[in-house]
């Protein structure tokens, strides 16, 4: 099909994001609310790139950085297989995903977002001067055997969680940086991550599939009642990297009626699997199509990745979600269609995760 876009804004429709890093910069000090507000810093997302690119919010990660950080330097060579860093102890998980959460806190207090706990609050912030935030965390060391830290993240208003990042937790084990390579890279959940599941569907908390292994996936599949949903996660048809979606997994997203957003990050898009910024929208617009021709178009959305990844410079930060809604249009994708895929799709499994009545 083919669409006009000579009428059409280039910033609209407005975008719900499944996954940025912006916590992790506060976090790392390499961000205050104030460059947010001003535009001053260096990261993909603030207010006025937010404005320009028609960004109005999304899954806002927590996540807790490895002792020494992680060199992803040589994820521009043909192939590699990156040593994944040291489990993270509880006690130091906890305090550093106090500190984002405190992050997240101070965010609000500046006008910047609202951490939001239902889809009309998300869709009554959609448009306005602040961004619609879900707290989200990234990799679940922070979680005590007990359960009593999830009670206080979900007090504070958590809703979607990823078990882990790609280090080894007590709950399972993530797919490393490897390329080329499947997914089934390992064992899958523990006991106490099995249990983790079940704790999170008692408490409506959205169990996110992305940095899980094959098996991981698999377990989650067998023990939830919500949908299977992946933030930020892109197909293995197009880029055989580790961390990529096989189609039997895309499989089972779309019989559980889930959804997955496409990550931006480029080591994920590009069939050489390169960190390298350059490259064209063109293998982001081949993942599309491959999730479309499995998931169906209620199932899919964006999960950028900003602030946590290397993206195309045809899009460059937030403010290039226009050159995304450009290329498309161009692709044929009309207007019905990128409402679902800009943030429509994101409301419909949040409803049903969230156990909220359908929507009108």
């Amino acid at each position: 099909m083919s669409v006009s876009t000579s009428d059409l804004p280039a910033n609209r429709p407005l975008v719900f994001d499944g996954h940025n890093d912006l916590a992790l910069k506060l976090l790392l000090g390499k961000l205050t609310p104030d460059d947010i507000w001003t535009g001053t810093g260096t990261g993909h997302i603030d207010m006025a790139k937010a404005r320009a690119g028609g960004f109005a919010g999304g899954f806002f990660a927590m996540f807790v950085p490895s002792a020494g950080g992680f060199d992803l330097s040589e994820l521009v060579r043909a192939s590699y297989d990156i040593p994944l860093p040291a489990p993270v102890p509880q006690a130091e998980a906890l305090r550093q995903t106090r500190r984002a959460a405190e992050g997240l806190e101070a965010l609000q207090e500046a006008g910047l977002l609202e951490i939001c706990t239902s889809t009309a609050q998300i869709e009554a912030l959609m448009g306005g001067p602040k961004w619609a935030a879900i707290m989200h965390l990234e990799g679940a060391e922070a979680i005590d055997p007990d359960f009593r830290v999830l009670e206080e993240l979900y007090d504070r208003g958590l809703r979607s969680l990823g078990p882990v990042w790609s280090r080894p937790t007590d709950f399972g084990e993530g797919v490393p940086f490897r390329f080329p390579s499947d997914p089934d890279t390992g064992n899958g959940l523990t006991a106490l991550g099995k249990e983790l599941v079940r704790e999170c569907n008692r408490k409506r908390i959205m169990i996110d599939l992305s940095h899980l292994n094959a098996r991981g996936v698999e377990d989650v599949a067998a023990i939830t009642d919500a949908p299977l949903v992946a933030t930020h996660s892109n197909a293995w048809a197009e880029c055989h990297h580790a961390r990529n979606l096989t189609d039997r997994q895309l499989e089972m997203i779309a019989e559980s009626d889930g959804m997955v957003g496409i990550n931006f990050a480029t080591a994920f898009l590009r069939p050489d699997g390169q960190m390298s910024a350059d490259v064209s929208l063109d293998p982001l617009l081949r993942h599309f199509d491959h999730m479309v021709s499995i998931l169906g178009e209620d199932r899919i959305g964006l999960g950028s990745d900003f602030d946590g990844a290397v993206v195309p410079t045809e899009m460059g930060d937030c403010a290039g979600l226009t050159a995304l809604r450009t290329a498309l249009r161009r692709h044929g994708v009309d207007e019905a269609m990128m409402e679902k895929l800009a943030w429509k799709n994101w409301m419909r499994v949040l409803r049903k995760t969230w156990g909220e009545a359908p929507s009108a």
